[in-house]
């Protein structure tokens, strides 16, 4: 794939502030922005996309950070690569299923060059990072010439590699909340090898009020046109003692609420069958690291 040519003509600009990228997408059409590149060129080689403009972004520093805020916020820039955030020890000590989520994507060469933003703007429904992001309350700011604008994670994502951005917007930050107390989380993705895109995944992050949840949010990929927010499903867990039996009603009902499709990786038949237990091995992971006990 790295070996074939980018066979259609378009100019190629280097903005070197985020004031002069943001005046490119508000005067011209058709601009491609490239930061990791593993989605954007692979797409024009090989699928055919086009555009009048390729914009790189990698020259804009202040893009290029993770970061926590006064208020204890976690904010990830849109040139932030995904090994480094894979090593960073905030995520790991704060966010543990977006470092296994990381860890769980695609080669080490590709997270190299990959970033977080570039996976969320590609709006695969298997993005990896976006499945644990939605269980954090991830919140996603969205800059044009006209300001800025935040957008919650499990709303950007309106068809396949379709989002809520405007033409003239850029994805900038990524913010994550601080975790509470007694919460826990689990990312689990099954696949057909470890660094393939997944089959199906799942995402679920408990808070613990003694022996009850008084929170709880579970998400899944691969299932359907957009990464999923199970909300109705998540509602079930909270406010009841958690017991295995109370895991396996949620878990049963994850199954029965989604409506995938057959594709090349699988079948809708499995991902209907896998998405009880994987939602079953996430939310009793959840709480077990939560302090729960079961």
């Amino acid at each position: 794939m790295t070996t074939r040519i980018l066979a259609t003509e378009f100019d190629y600009l280097k903005p070197a502030t985020l004031e002069e990228a943001l005046k490119i997408l508000a005067e011209k059409e058709n601009v491609r922005i490239l930061a990791g590149g593993t989605d954007v060129i692979v797409k024009m080689k090989v699928a055919g996309m086009t555009c009048d403009y390729l914009m790189d972004i990698k020259g804009i520093d202040a893009l290029d950070y993770a970061k926590l805020d006064d208020k204890g916020v976690f904010h990830i820039g849109a040139l932030a690569k995904l090994s480094h955030l894979e090593k960073d020890p905030v995520i790991a000590e704060r966010y543990p299923a977006l470092k296994e989520a990381f860890h769980l994507m695609a080669s080490i060469s590709v997270r190299n060059m990959a970033t977080m933003a570039g996976n969320f703007c590609n709006a695969s429904p298997v993005a990896d990072s976006v499945v644990p992001s939605i269980c954090y309350n991830a919140v996603l700011t969205l800059a044009s010439v006209r300001g800025e604008r935040t957008v919650p994670v499990e709303k950007f994502f309106l068809a396949p590699g379709v989002t809520v951005m405007e033409k003239d917007e850029m994805l900038v930050d990524i913010a994550l909340p601080q975790p509470e107390a007694n919460s826990g989380d689990a990312f689990i993705k099954k696949t057909r090898v470890r660094p393939d895109i997944a089959k199906i995944s799942v995402g679920a992050r408990v808070i613990r009020d003694g022996e009850k949840a008084c929170f709880c949010r579970i998400a899944m990929g691969a299932i359907a046109a957009t990464p999923a927010y199970l909300e109705e499903t998540s509602a079930l867990f909270v406010g009841k003692k958690v017991t295995p039996e109370l895991i396996a009603e949620v878990a049963a009902h994850a199954s029965a609420s989604i409506r995938p499709i057959d594709d090349n990786r699988t079948t809708a038949e499995y991902r209907v069958a896998i998405a009880e237990v994987l939602t079953k091995d996430a939310l009793t992971e959840a709480w077990r690291n939560a302090g729960g006990e079961l």
